[in-house]
């Protein structure tokens, strides 16, 4: 390659990289004049769930732990979000602190489900991560007595929303011929924390400790006879992971204004794992295509009952049963034909090609 052809190729890059920020930028007024300001908001969801699929497939994806309770950690961040900014105590702290603090909370619990764990693989890992997560849910449901904490199954409301120099994001506000929405607001402020959380974990992929990871996940008596400290490893993996769920959780926290133990919920917890096998575990790029589909398929086959309304005069099937429907069909024929996901990483498309030998 000649010092002209990677020149044109770092100068065809910036282009493509300035093209995709103005379209990013401009996307949810695009999506408001087209399809409505409900599909922006589900566009900000789709964000909050690429932050989370991305903090799981560094647990599932990188390190190989099969994590079935992942959602506690969200939890974890949106209520130590929710308790310190809203009526609940009326202490009302600043964003600045409470995020960062949320995902010190969920690095811990992270910590603390990974250390008693650090032997278990496979099934029995899935079991207890999945005791984990419902623990931490009935915890919630139930720290209302005798000492109301979390005010139980009621739920914790009035949450302040995120505020920028006396810019709430909650508020309407007109800028020349635009009308910024809240959910115009948090999409900025989403996209920013998705962007930073794909570069930590592009970064990580390539680093040592994502080698490491990646060792672990191969064979983990193989990565020990080389050196590597499987169980500071492991619990690093756990607690980057719980990182990333906790800031995502205090940003849901922030933008719903409303949180109940019912947001966090087995479901919630599959479906994030499904995003990041769906995508492709391990590829970051891929899980982040996994989270926007799988945030946006349902919300879709939500129109197919007013079109069977429209089109044969009475609905057929309920928009909800089919919805969960074609989610079981999709991920059936994704492990028929594409096991990697849709855009596996090279090392899991080696590992399926071989096996397939």
């Amino acid at each position: 390659m000649t010092i002209f052809d990677l020149g044109h190729r770092r100068l065809r890059n910036r282009l493509l990289g300035l093209a995709g920020g103005l379209f990013l930028l401009v996307l949810p007024f695009a999506i408001d004049a087209v399809l409505g300001r409900t599909w922006v908001r589900i566009v900000d969801v789709a964000l909050l769930y690429v932050m989370l699929a991305l903090g799981l497939n560094i647990v599932v994806g990188f390190a190989g732990l099969l994590d079935l309770g992942y959602i506690a950690f969200f939890a974890v961040g949106a209520y130590s979000y929710a308790l310190l900014a809203s009526p609940q105590f009326d202490i009302h702290a600043s964003f600045l602190v409470l995020l960062p603090l949320g995902a010190l909370l969920a690095a811990v619990f992270g910590v603390l489900l990974g250390a008693p764990t650090l032997r278990l693989r496979g099934d029995y890992l899935a079991i207890v991560t999945l005791g984990f997560g419902e623990i931490i849910r009935i915890f919630l449901n139930n720290l209302n007595r005798p000492v109301n904490i979390t005010n139980g199954p009621l739920g914790i409301t009035l949450i302040d929303p995120i505020s920028i120099g006396g810019f709430a994001l909650n508020k309407t506000y007109t800028l020349g011929p635009l009308t910024v929405s809240p959910v115009h607001s948090y999409y900025y402020v989403f996209l920013l924390c998705a962007a930073a959380s794909i570069f930590v974990s592009v970064r990580l992929q390539d680093s040592r400790i994502g080698r490491a990871w990646i060792a672990i996940r191969e064979d983990e008596q193989a990565a020990k006879a080389m050196g590597i400290n499987t169980r500071n490893v492991k619990l690093l993996a756990f607690a980057m992971g719980a990182t990333f769920g906790g800031i995502a959780g205090g940003l849901f926290a922030s933008f719903q204004g409303f949180i109940s133990p019912e947001s966090f919920t087995l479901l919630d917890s599959i479906m994030v794992l499904c995003m990041v096998v769906l995508g492709g575990m391990g590829n970051v790029w891929g899980v982040v295509l996994g989270a926007a589909l799988l945030t946006a398929l349902p919300e879709a086959l939500r129109y197919v009952g007013p079109l069977q309304q429209a089109w044969f005069g009475q609905v057929f099937v309920d928009p909800s049963d089919l919805r969960m429907l074609m989610f079981g069909l999709a991920l059936v024929l994704m492990m028929l034909f594409r096991p990697a996901g849709l855009w596996p990483s090279r090392i899991r498309s080696r590992e399926f090609a071989t096996a397939a030998e």
